[in-house]
């Protein structure tokens, strides 16, 4: 995509009667929340800012759209409210592209915003801006000018000065350049920046992405009135038949007017067939069922004689079939899907972000499953955001994805899952992760949070050394739990904490900010207590403000480890060929193997395989483990 969805800020709107600003992921972001949070509601918002096509229901309408508890003192008033902001991310490939057409630097902006608002027809773009002078500088040295009108026009700041630019012997090429930029000018005369206003409207507004809205009821019906479709019907069932036919190339009124149906029947099957191949890909569940097609001519109730398309799904193990709205809803909906989303695959010039509401609702938990691996198939060409209150529909592997929908006394609250406490709205996620922690995880009272399992056998290890040796060691009532990476840390800690478990965190340091900022997250919304969160770098004597659990050893003993580890993969690697001015050994280590990461179970799964006791690490190693266990056990 040329433009990626990066967020939206709702307000008043329907359900949504407060700001709320929502991250959306580049590839997938999931909605999750009961039924009548307002989940709808912000998808229906993001929809209506740019819709695929020009659609009445998805314009906004202040009557309709605006809460109604507050609509009479609104409309009675002379205030202008911004109902959605749109932060959109232009991407590298797009802006090389502008730089190609306007010059190297005149315009950077990678982030803007677009807007909507009530009482307001036009929409609003912020943060976009351009280097008015750069342009001028970099236009005029490509033409004939004279000296003095190179220069004059070198110390103009905005494009609007060119005018007043007067005509000198030598100035070849100064009237056409005048013309140029006068376009541009009177062009983007409300904007300020009126080249940023021609670089928007040329460039971006068409590279923006449309949106386009699926839910429930747009399932095909198994019995379509064609005359009715012909009479420019336009609720949901009939939107997604008009698509079959366009698919088929077939028009309505074609049909009407012909006494012989069976072209028309060849058309719609060879696309039900390659509708039902696409399908079989993901529908896991029967792939013994064909879709089949008859055109008859029946009396209305009122008498009428009119035209139907009767769809009906044939199974090929019972030899029977059923009209397609009494198999299976699930199977329905995907084909009711695919059907209107050839509406946006037929489009190859735009580039969309799907709204999927409540996909596969009807689903069964395993053809849910297969509706996941759908969506993730297309999220690698479009952007999706889709609602949910399923746990089947929530991955568990991408939970930082997942956005909570709440209805409160104060309307609809969107937030990232970590700030969420109510135990109906959380049920999906913990659901979710109920198989993955049943399968991986003990959780008992008392749980120490690391990230991984290289960290589980290192704390292990040394507590039961240190135990041995009638030091201190880790309680025996601590249960340490990994959770698979820093950005599962947060996510971990909200599901746990509904629990009413004791959650304390060690952890390596942040690598971004990113991050670091979730663990903020954590300790502003008072889910976990700041003193509760502890890093390794605490217990390096070196006084590094970088450090990984691995850096509690010393580095011989962790090279021994890793030598041993790898030592079929890599050349032994000895102390003098680190880098001290690098801070951790891991980072130290990669540099030497020339490798961005390698894997960290290995060294700590030989640790478990020697077996060693007290000798194999020096007094320092094991004292610093023992300050650190002391200081996580008075966590508890």
């Amino acid at each position: 995509m040329k433009i990626h969805l990066t967020g939206a800020t709702v307000n008043k709107y329907k359900s949504i009667q407060k700001t709320q600003t929502v991250k959306i992921d580049p590839a997938i972001t999931t909605i999750v929340g009961m039924n009548e949070s307002g989940k709808t509601s912000f998808l229906q918002a993001i929809a209506k800012t740019n819709y695929f096509n020009d659609d009445v229901d998805f314009k906004f309408d202040t009557t309709q759209d605006y809460p109604r508890n507050e609509l009479v003192d609104f409309e009675n008033s002379n205030e202008v409210v911004e109902i959605i902001k749109c932060d959109y991310e232009i991407s590298n490939e797009l802006l090389k592209h502008i730089e190609d057409k306007i010059g190297k630097g005149v315009f950077t902006v990678k982030q803007f915003s677009y807007s909507c608002h009530y009482k307001k027809d036009s929409n609003t773009v912020s943060n976009i801006s351009s280097n008015q002078k750069k342009y001028l500088e970099l236009q005029s040295q490509s033409i004939v000018l004279s000296t003095e009108t190179r220069d004059a026009i070198s110390k103009l700041k905005n494009l609007k000065e060119v005018a007043a630019v007067p005509q000198l012997e030598g100035d070849t090429d100064l009237a056409t350049f005048k013309a140029n930029v006068k376009k541009i000018v009177d062009a983007g005369n409300s904007w300020d920046d009126t080249l940023a206003h021609y670089v928007f409207t040329t460039f971006i507004k068409p590279s923006m992405p449309k949106f386009w809205y699926f839910d429930d009821y747009y399932h095909l019906g198994g019995k379509v009135n064609i005359n009715e479709l012909s009479a420019a019907a336009n609720d949901e069932k009939s939107k997604t038949a008009k698509a079959l036919f366009e698919l088929a190339r077939i028009k309505p009124d074609e049909i009407i007017s012909s006494s012989d149906y069976e072209r028309f029947v060849a058309l719609l099957e060879a696309s039900s067939n390659k509708i039902t191949k696409e399908i079989f890909n993901y529908w896991s569940t029967n792939k013994n069922l064909d879709i089949e097609f008859r055109i008859q001519d029946k009396a209305n109730q009122h008498g009428q004689q009119n035209k139907y398309l009767d769809i009906r799904v044939r199974s090929q193990r019972h030899k029977i079939s059923l009209p397609l709205d009494r198999r299976s809803k699930g199977f329905n909906w995907f084909f009711s899907f695919i059907i209107w989303f050839s509406k946006i695959q037929a489009d190859k010039l735009s580039d969309y972000v799907l709204l999927l509401d409540e996909p596969g609702l009807n689903l069964h938990a395993s053809a849910q499953a297969d509706l996941l691996r759908f969506i993730e198939d297309l999220s690698k060409k479009y952007q999706i955001i889709y609602t949910t209150h399923s746990p089947f529909m929530v991955e568990s592997s991408n939970l930082n994805r997942v956005r909570t929908c709440l209805e409160t006394d104060e309307g609809t609250v969107i937030s990232d899952s970590i700030q969420e406490k109510d135990p109906n709205t959380l049920f999906p996620l913990q659901a979710a992760l109920g198989y993955d922690i049943a399968q991986n995880l003990f959780i008992s009272k008392n749980n120490l949070l690391v990230e991984g399992p290289a960290d589980l056998i290192y704390l292990t290890v040394l507590s039961n050394i240190l135990e041995t040796e009638k030091r201190t060691f880790l309680k025996d009532n601590i249960t340490i739990v990994p959770v698979g990476g820093l950005d599962k840390v947060s996510t971990f800690i909200s599901l746990l904490r509904g629990q009413k478990l004791n959650i304390a965190c060690l952890l390596d340091s942040f690598p971004d900010q990113k991050g670091k900022q979730k663990v903020d997250d954590l300790i502003r919304y008072k889910i976990i207590r700041e003193k509760n969160i502890r890093f390794f770098d605490e217990f390096v004597t070196s006084g590094a403000k970088t450090a990984d659990i691995e850096d509690l050893f010393s580095k011989d003993e962790y090279l021994k480890l890793f030598n041993e580890a790898f030592d079929k993969e890599f050349s032994k690697i000895k102390l003098t060929d680190l880098d001290p001015a690098i801070e951790t050994i891991l980072k130290q280590i990669n540099k030497v193997i020339g490798k961005d990461r390698f894997n960290h179970y290995r060294p700590a799964n030989k640790l478990n395989q020697l077996g060693v006791d007290k000798s194999y690490f020096s007094s320092g190693t094991l004292d610093k483990f023992e300050k650190m266990f002391t200081e996580i056990n008075k966590l508890f």
